[in-house]
Order: structure tokens, then C-alpha cells, then sequence
């Protein structure tokens, strides 16, 4: 695969990533929820200001040192994907690795630019883009929008079970969003499929 395609649909993944973001954002309140198949899929906005699954470190010093880590290991993920272009690599291997480097970057435009363009969004009120008074944050400051949420299967923990008899559980709770989608879709697809390449 050329260096120009993988570009192409690196570029083409982050649009459709930011647009939806972005959409969401500016038409949703905080934790407003959206059915889209009843009981198994769902658009509903929340805001990760954080790592995975909305883990936070260390306040804003924290959140800043998970920015930069994150631009460090796109630029090692750019310099190592423009390696495999020169050994000419199979294309799975490259399409796997435009998937991951798209989703990381994705998520690092979120941190890197959403504190400065858009307001702060709320369980009462939608954000606006490019507010009169400045954005909610500063650079590598900003929040990863997360929209996707599929509660496959849920149900009540029986009234014997010790600790938590009677409460309710979802399985797969996790709320996500598209950039997070490509980085599990590339590393599975590399595990299962382009195992062979990585001696």
C-alpha cells in the first residue's frame, strides 16, 4: 500500500471521528441520551477528562502529562508506520496501524483543541463552538467527547449474592466513541490476522 493511500484513509477516519464529535457536542446536553435500537444501542454524551474508561491522574498536571505522552506515542506510531511504507509491509499490517494511529489522533484533538473552541457543556445546556468569551480550557486541556454505548445485556444480581444482592449490572458499560473503536478494531485485526509478520 502507498504512503498516499494509507494517508488518505487515516484523514478520511479522523473527519468521520471529528464530525461526529463535534455534532454530538453542539446538539447534546451532558448525559443526554438518544435510542437508537432500543435496549442495545444508544448515542448518550458524556465527557472523559481523563485516560481510558475516565480514569484521571493527577488533576490538571496529570492531564497534561497524558497529553504529552499521547502526542510522543503518535509520533513513534508515525515514524515506525513510515518504516513499514519503506520495507513495504503487507498491507494488512499498515491498514492495522492507520487504524490505531487514526483513533490516537482522534482523541488527541479532543485534549489538544476542544478546551479552546468550544464552551463548557452541562446537563442543562448544549456547548456552542467558538464562544464570544474563549473556550472551557486551555491547550492539552480539554475533554474526549465519548457517545457510543451499547448495554448488551442487563439484569439484577440475585438477592443472596453477597455484597451486592439486588443491585442492577449492565454487561459492556463502557461508553466510547469512533477513535476508541479504530484502536480496538486495528489491535485485534493485528492479533488475529497479522500475527505471521511480527516474528
Amino acid at each position: 500500500m502507498s504512503a498516499k493511500k494509507i494517508t488518505l484513509i487515516i484523514i478520511l477516519l479522523l473527519l468521520a471521528d471529528q464530525i461526529v464529535k463535534i455534532l454530538v457536542k453542539t446538539n447534546m446536553a451532558l448525559d443526554e441520551s438518544i435510542t437508537i435500537f432500543p435496549n442495545w444501542f444508544f448515542i448518550r454524551f458524556i465527557e472523559n477528562p481523563g485516560a481510558a474508561f475516565g480514569a484521571q491522574l493527577g488533576g490538571q498536571y496529570g492531564k497534561l502529562i497524558l497529553s504529552l505522552f499521547r502526542i510522543c506515542a503518535v509520533a513513534v506510531l508515525c515514524w515506525y508506520m513510515h518504516h513499514l511504507l519503506k520495507k513495504q509491509a503487507p498491507t494488512g499490517v499498515i491498514v492495522g496501524f492507520g487504524l490505531i494511529l487514526a483513533g490516537a489522533l482522534g482523541n488527541i484533538m479532543d485534549s489538544a483543541f476542544y478546551g479552546l473552541i468550544f464552551s463548557e457543556s452541562t446537563p442543562y445546556s448544549v456547548a456552542t463552538l467558538f464562544p464570544e468569551g474563549g473556550g472551557y480550557g486551555t491547550f492539552l486541556h480539554g475533554k474526549v467527547v465519548d457517545m457510543l454505548y451499547f448495554p448488551l445485556f442487563s439484569g439484577t444480581y440475585p438477592s443472596w449474592f453477597p455484597g451486592i444482592g439486588g443491585r442492577s449490572f449492565t454487561f459492556f458499560s463502557p461508553i466510547f466513541n469512533m477513535a476508541d473503536s479504530y484502536i480496538t478494531i486495528g489491535v485485534l485485526y493485528m492479533l488475529i490476522f497479522q500475527r505471521k509478520y511480527f516474528k
